[in-house]
């Protein structure tokens, strides 16, 4: 029946076809319907001789279809600064201390976004560098591949167009007097601060 059906469209379709957005979101999703056109294929060679390149372009084009996605990112993020930080939730104490380093910097909380560590599981380096951010402050261990940047605590490292700072977490930041002094200097220099 199926071949029946497909002899019967090349009779009325002599054009090309193209896809919308949501019918390649299904494509993605049923990997099956090219299992099935194959075997179509290989029960049929001489009718389908042009079909098989067909099928094995349209599977490239689907693996470039599938774009990073970006981690979604809590804040305004209108400047382009990320934070990215340890601790899974920041408590009020933390949150407080985190807006007085931001407006110090002068900069306000909607100029920044903010990601956890437990956001950025499962998430690639791909992904993280679709969001486009141009300076990341990394507070404390991230589980992500951006660990592997070659980046030392409370140095600035330039990647590309994106400036990096990492240091330790912003709980032990906020317990330790010569963190805070240490990252203060750091900051200082990241956002041009005399």
């Amino acid at each position: 029946m199926e071949k029946d059906s497909l002899n019967s469209l090349k009779l009325f379709l002599h054009e090309e076809l193209y896809l919308l957005g949501e019918e390649v979101d299904l494509i993605l999703e049923k990997p099956k319907s090219q299992k099935i056109s194959a075997e179509i294929i290989q029960e049929n060679p001489d009718q389908f001789e042009d079909s098989k390149d067909e099928i094995e372009a349209e599977e490239s084009i689907t693996q470039e279809v599938a774009e990073p996605s970006p981690p979604v990112i809590r804040g305004g993020f209108e400047k382009g600064i990320l934070i990215l930080h340890e601790e899974e939730v920041l408590s009020d104490e933390i949150m407080d201390m985190l807006s007085k380093i931001i407006t110090a910097v002068n900069q306000s909380m909607n100029d920044i976004g903010l990601l956890s560590s437990k956001e950025m599981e499962g998430k690639t380096l791909e992904d993280f560098q679709a969001i486009n951010a141009h300076k990341v402050i990394k507070f404390g261990r991230i589980s992500h591949p951006i660990n592997a940047l070659p980046i030392h605590n409370y140095q600035i490292k330039t990647e590309e167009e994106t400036e990096y700072l990492f240091a330790d977490s912003l709980t032990q930041i906020s317990m330790d007097r010569a963190l805070k002094k240490k990252l203060w200097e750091t900051l200082k220099t990241l956002f041009n601060i005399s």
